[in-house]
């Protein structure tokens, strides 16, 4: 568990978490269509559960780390580590957050404490974030934090009935601690 300030904590998600977060997919599907993948998938609580069930086992092997957002004691969004490489010290961050929470600092806090932990508990070399070009409110979050603009990622996301660019963002231990 992550505490970032007395109304925000990442802590790992569990079981119990699937009827919330499932509520959150569903109150803002038409919005997350818009940049997610998965939300045609995530049909019913059971398709969140299972999702909860894969980021436990990711968590395990150490592959990825997916953490619930709690603001006020309500679970109010997802991010985490999408891919962690030990052999290359590379961590990949993803994030998403209910609409109504939205503009509260919650994501730019969030992604701030991982961004510390995985330099400093993880002792990772780089970190990673890919945004939708035209995602501008996901863009800020990295473009706030510091990180550079490394380049764009042509066609990299099949949007159900589109293909997306991806904006890269990084940045590398020694930068983040200065």
């Amino acid at each position: 568990m992550l505490k970032v300030s007395d109304d925000l904590i990442l802590r790992p998600l569990n079981p119990q978490d699937a009827s919330a977060v499932f509520s959150l997919t569903e109150n803002d599907r038409a919005y997350l269509r818009q940049w997610l993948p998965w939300v045609d998938g995530t049909k019913t609580e059971e398709d969140t559960l299972n999702y909860i069930t894969f980021s436990q086992k990711g968590e395990k092997t150490g592959t990825l780390l997916n953490l619930a957002i709690v603001w006020k004691g309500k679970v109010v969004g997802i991010t985490g580590f999408n891919n962690i490489d030990r052999i290359n010290r590379f961590a990949a961050i993803g994030y998403w957050l209910g609409s109504e929470y939205q503009g509260n600092g919650i994501m730019t806090k969030a992604v701030h404490a991982l961004t510390e932990y995985a330099f400093k508990e993880l002792y990772m070399n780089k970190v990673e974030i890919r945004a939708a070009i035209e995602n501008k409110k996901s863009r800020s979050i990295p473009e706030r934090l510091g990180y550079v603009h490394e380049g764009t990622l042509r066609s990299n996301e099949w949007l159900y009935d589109h293909y997306v660019d991806h904006a890269v963002y990084g940045i590398l231990a020694d930068e983040w601690h200065k």
